[in-house]
């Protein structure tokens, strides 16, 4: 019997608990046997990298992440899915983005949060700007080809 998932869709500037995230998709669920997660962080790009500032199109980007959560929903049995994606100036070592999917079991889990990270990357209206240590712009950041090509694998 198909559950009827919706998904927890967040776009903020403050940060995150990854802990208190699993929780809330675990509690309670007991027809959960898997929970999945990846939560990407700001690096400091070798010591050169004092801060990314993201931007986005507010509406917009929780739309088209809603609709990519329920992709995923309908590709894989999912129990639940939670994309919380930080915006303004994130700092090294600070989080950035968090993927939970929950399902009765791992495989699908696995493949859902890999689905969603790769949308992520490579497709969610997201701009990087970085700001350097040395106090200079670093500029934006361009996409990547093999950020597209990861996701190409899921058409």
């Amino acid at each position: 019997m198909a559950v009827a998932v919706q998904p927890k869709i967040s776009i903020q500037a403050q940060d995150f608990n990854v802990a208190d995230e699993i929780a809330a998709m675990a509690t309670g669920h007991t027809d959960v046997g898997a929970v999945v997660t990846f939560s990407g962080l700001c690096r400091d790009e070798a010591g050169t990298l004092a801060a990314l500032e993201l931007e986005h199109y507010p509406g917009m980007a929780e739309a088209e992440i809603r609709r990519i959560a329920m992709e995923a929903a309908g590709r894989w049995p999912l129990r639940g899915v939670t994309v919380i994606h930080r915006h303004g100036r994130i700092r090294p070592g600070e989080n950035i983005v968090l993927v939970v999917t929950a399902s009765a079991h791992r495989q699908a889990a696995f493949e859902a949060a890999d689905f969603l990270m790769d949308y992520l990357k490579s497709r969610a209206p997201f701009w990087k700007k970085e700001h350097r240590a040395d106090g200079t712009e670093g500029g934006w950041i361009e996409a990547k080809d093999s950020d597209d090509e990861a996701a190409a694998r899921w058409r």
